[in-house]
């Protein structure tokens, strides 16, 4: 990961809803990569209340805040004890607070209620699909818990060609190093309406793809057993399968607003979704 990253891993604490999931991993991450672990909580501003001042119940919400921060915080310490933890209350809306904390962290960790794709857009709470459309740093999404259970554990990253899958393959292959874990590539392919080409040319070119945007990062980490995949089917059905024994899947997006490849619209929104495990959505450089 780029040098000029801060120090940090920024966790969003939810202020009503369940948070010792994406906080775990958080904690955990943390823990191996040597990192800060920011946690922020952010207070919305009160409502229109057609001029009725509605301080009370702002202060009451921060109060509520600021403990279940502090709860937060203090069981993070227990967790890991040698990771320093700090914990920021701060007001204003929730995606673009978070949004702003993506410029200085290495890495951003959400929850995820794992609403439809309409209720995920229309949510007043939502804030996954926003903060990872805007953020500069990796953004991962805890709906789920790890699959440590699955022996031998691995990672698995979907590559389409594109510069954003190019990020995410070295993230990829760099978390998987750190975790000790194997690393699953996998390209999906889907059949045109039209085709020129033979179907088994077309799918050699993925196996072709495929081996040259690894080959100088299995020589960086030699380390990690590395598989290529090549399926056929729709792209988010056929990655959350794969992963559905994974510690995490890793995919590519284009920063700051938008998706190139794999778009917010179709793959990385439908895996927020769909996939059963953590997702990890890493900015073009």
């Amino acid at each position: 990961m780029s040098g000029s990253r801060g120090c940090d891993i920024v966790v969003g604490i939810d202020p009503v809803r369940e948070w010792h999931l994406p906080l775990a991993w958080a904690a955990d991450e943390a823990q191996r990569r040597r990192l800060h672990l920011r946690l922020v909580l952010v207070v919305p501003p009160q409502h229109d209340t057609h001029h009725v001042d509605d301080t009370p119940g702002q202060s009451a919400l921060r109060r509520a805040g600021a403990d279940r921060l502090e709860q937060a915080c203090d069981w993070a310490r227990d967790r890991h004890p040698e990771v320093e933890v700090t914990g920021d209350l701060l007001g204003g809306f929730p995606a673009p607070v978070l949004g702003s904390a993506t410029t200085e962290a290495r890495l951003v960790v959400l929850g995820s209620r794992h609403l439809s794709r309409t209720a995920e857009f229309f949510s007043a709470g939502s804030i996954t699909v926003p903060v990872s459309a805007q953020a500069r740093c990796p953004v991962v999404v805890v709906g789920e818990a790890e699959h440590v259970s699955q022996q031998p554990p691995y990672v698995v990253v979907g590559i389409d060609g594109s510069a954003s899958a190019t990020a995410a393959l070295a993230f990829a292959f760099d978390d998987a190093d750190l975790r000790g874990a194997a690393l699953r590539v996998v390209c999906v392919w889907q059949r045109p309406v039209f085709m020129l080409d033979d179907e088994e040319v077309a799918l050699r070119a993925q196996r072709i793809l495929l081996s040259e945007a690894t080959a100088g990062l299995s020589d960086k980490h030699p380390d990690v057993h590395v598989t290529h995949e090549v399926l056929t089917g729709h792209p988010v059905e056929e990655l959350a399968r794969a992963a559905e024994h994974a510690l995490a899947v890793v995919v590519g997006r284009r920063g700051r607003g938008g998706y190139t490849g794999m778009r917010l619209g179709s793959v990385v929104h439908g895996l927020l979704h769909r996939a059963r495990c953590p997702v990890i959505t890493v900015p073009t450089e």
